[in-house]
């Protein structure tokens, strides 16, 4: 799991500088993990997209953003609770799922969202 900061956002998942409309950079779907240190929520669905991403490698990518850090990031998604999970499939726009989801929930939106089985 790799943690982004604005930078690489850019690089790796939309350029929001150059584009006005949604342009997904990456070359597999992604969820991204919006989160902070000190939110417990958070730390219970750390070990979980831990799991997920061994369990999908090579079909998905997951990426984590520290709130506190990126506060551009966040602002820019409009995020006011944590952890919210943003899906981003290869193509149409990204769907945002707030709170600490269980495993299934996950695969389920791995599969209705992001299109991967």
């Amino acid at each position: 799991m790799e943690h982004l900061t604005k930078q690489t956002f850019m690089e790796k998942v939309f350029d929001f500088e150059s584009n006005q409309d949604w342009k997904y950079e990456g070359n597999l779907p992604c969820i991204i993990d919006f989160y902070a240190d000190w939110c417990a929520p958070c730390r219970m669905v750390a070990p979980i997209l831990e799991d997920l991403a061994r369990e999908y490698d090579g079909k998905i990518t997951v990426y984590k953003i520290d709130t506190e850090k990126e506060q551009e990031l966040a602002s820019m998604f409009g995020i006011r609770s944590i952890p919210s999970l943003l899906f981003v499939p290869m193509e149409g726009k990204p769907q945002m799922a707030m709170g600490a989801l269980p495993k299934e929930a996950f695969k389920e939106a791995i599969q209705s969202v992001l299109g991967v089985n």
